[in-house]
């Protein structure tokens, strides 16, 4: 139970199941010539479950002393699990991820894609050595990675098939993976920051120079709360232009109820922020935000199938 605690499998499982979303809720319904059979897409998944597992365990082994401090009951690492070993469950996750990645790109005869997977392994072990200490350089960075996991579905699903006589309808395609990729991306900023803000205490006590410690708890804050609210505008935006232009109802209401309501709450918890717990509070809600928002992928493309019988 510990080994699922370190490589935090709740997060894993999302992840797994966000990418599964995208290709069965959405690139199979609207029906165009894909380029990996379900194996190879089950190799794709994998291969970015295990090779973020092994950032999780990486990440903890720097976070010792900080997590020490800013959440004593959660740390295994020391505890459950010592240092070398952690360090070889690191190495086995993501050296198997990485070798997933490879076989992958070379089924697709595309075996310089293979770097892809490395360069990520790397960026995530510089993160968590180096990057995360940067004001807002890491917080950027792995909300990059996380919008990235979307990216990697069209750069491995799409862009192979993508020929002259269906570059249109694979472009479009790839838009919406990218627009969704950008939502992800802008939701897991905020939560950094907020995340930055909460752990302020342990990371100040290791002269870490995050966002909060450099500038204050309140000018963070309303940063975070700045970039919280461009995804909210843009939401009611879509939905008046697309949504209820189409008369997609049902994938109105969702929205409304799972991405937009949940942002708004975010927003006034957020504005009122004080006290540890809240920032705790708020995390958890913007992963959800993010769940749910890759999940309107399906429910919108089934309306949209459903409306034009």
């Amino acid at each position: 139970m510990k080994f699922l605690q370190l490589i935090r499998y709740k997060n894993l499982l999302l992840l797994a199941l966000m990418q599964l979303i995208f290709r069965f809720g959405y690139l199979e319904l609207i029906k165009i010539p894909l380029s990996l059979f379900y194996w190879q897409y089950s190799l794709l998944v994998v291969a970015t479950v295990l090779i973020a597992a092994g950032g999780y365990v990486i990440n903890d082994i720097f976070d010792q002393e900080t997590d020490a401090i800013n959440k004593p009951e959660k740390v295994i690492i020391g505890h459950y699990i010592t240092e070398s070993k952690a360090y070889t469950i690191y190495a086995s996750l993501t050296i198997t991820g990485v070798a997933c990645g490879f076989i992958l790109a070379n089924s697709v005869s595309h075996p310089n894609f293979a770097i892809i997977f490395v360069l990520i392994a790397t960026v995530l072990y510089f993160y968590a050595s180096t990057l995360k200490q940067m004001a807002l350089l890491g917080n950027i960075v792995i909300a990059g990675l996380l919008a990235f996991s979307v990216i990697i579905i069209g750069i491995f699903d799409i862009f192979p098939n993508t020929f002259a006589t269906n570059q249109q309808q694979m472009s479009v395609a790839f838009a919406i993976l990218l627009d969704y990729a950008k939502f992800a991306f802008i939701i897991n900023l905020v939560r950094e920051i907020v995340k930055d803000i909460q752990d302020m205490e342990g990371d100040s006590m290791q002269e870490m120079k995050t966002l909060p410690i450099t500038i204050g708890v309140l000018k963070t804050n309303r940063i975070a709360f700045g970039l919280l609210l461009l995804p909210t505008v843009y939401l009611f935006y879509y939905l008046n232009n697309y949504l209820f232009a189409n008369n997609l109802y049902f994938g109105i209401i969702y929205i409304l109820a799972f991405v937009i309501a949940p942002l708004i709450l975010s927003l006034v918890k957020l504005w009122n922020a004080v006290e540890k717990s809240d920032y705790q509070f708020i995390s958890t809600i913007l992963k959800w935000i993010i769940f749910f928002g890759i999940v309107s992928v399906a429910v919108i493309t089934l309306n949209i199938i459903h409306h034009a019988k």
